[in-house]
């Protein structure tokens, strides 16, 4: 595959968070020469507080998987270049399938909620994601974190004034979507090529192990594709807010000069 030339960054955010999660990774690149974009998901371009006061929302309890790919596919494919996707959790997977699409320059998968047939019985993934998939519930009404699901899902070991804050960015959220990443909705066919492809993964991470992310990573096959993976130690699910993120922030951008 060859070197990357694109300049434009197109951020994806995952669930459960609003995307004002990027305003510090927008500054941060943007310093260094790229042109970003953070767009919100269907029906979430309101400010966090206004998301969860409409809190059961029909519009966004709606959203599909297949949906919202369409709609970052549509982004994508709406600059002036090939953009450089980084995505967090479910803005991960969505990352991995539109590198399949051919519409990335390069994908970067932060901590990313890993496509079908990929599972893990680990205890604290399935404690975190009891809640948001919501089985026997009513999947018409959203469904909104409390302050202790986040903690223990987001935040696990932080300083409570970070877990405070950062609940502040929590935003009610889909069943539907979470439930169609078990689904064909979510397959990656390993085996193609693809441009370049970065996993980072957390040692504490409650929601996504970093077993399950190198799991992920260590499914694609395709020699002549470049696919890397980097563990950082002590980093949560909140990895894109949590203190330090500026040192993952430089790791992606380090590879993206050197692929």
């Amino acid at each position: 595959m060859s070197a990357i030339t694109s300049k434009t960054i197109l951020f994806i955010t995952g669930a459960f968070v609003s995307h004002h999660c990027w305003d510090e990774w927008i500054g941060f690149f943007q310093e260094k020469g790229y042109a970003t974009h953070a767009k919100p998901w269907l029906y979430k371009d309101a400010p966090a507080q206004v998301l969860r006061a409409r809190h059961p929302d029909s519009e966004v309890a709606s959203i599909r998987l297949p949906q919202l790919v369409n709609h970052y596919e549509k982004l994508a494919l709406s600059l002036p270049e090939k953009p450089i996707i980084i995505g967090h959790s479910i803005g991960g997977l969505v990352a991995q399938l539109l590198l399949q699409r051919g519409v990335a320059a390069a994908a970067v998968a932060i901590h990313s909620v890993p496509p079908q047939g990929i599972f893990t019985f680990k205890l604290s993934f399935l404690i975190a994601g009891w809640g948001p998939l919501g089985f026997f519930t009513n999947a018409s009404k959203t469904f909104m974190i409390n302050f202790n699901q986040w903690k223990y899902a987001f935040t696990n070991g932080l300083p409570s004034a970070v877990q405070q804050k950062g609940y502040e960015l929590a935003i009610p959220e889909s069943k539907r979507i979470v439930r169609d990443t078990i689904t064909s909705a979510a397959k990656v066919d390993f085996k193609k090529a693809h441009q370049p492809l970065l996993f980072i993964a957390g040692s504490v991470d409650h929601t996504i192990p970093a077993s399950l992310n190198f799991s992920n990573y260590k499914k694609y096959t395709d020699k002549n594709s470049v696919t890397d993976y980097k563990l950082f130690e002590g980093r949560t699910h909140f990895v894109l807010n949590q203190p330090g993120w500026e040192e993952n922030a430089g790791y992606i951008l380090d590879w993206l000069k050197k692929i």
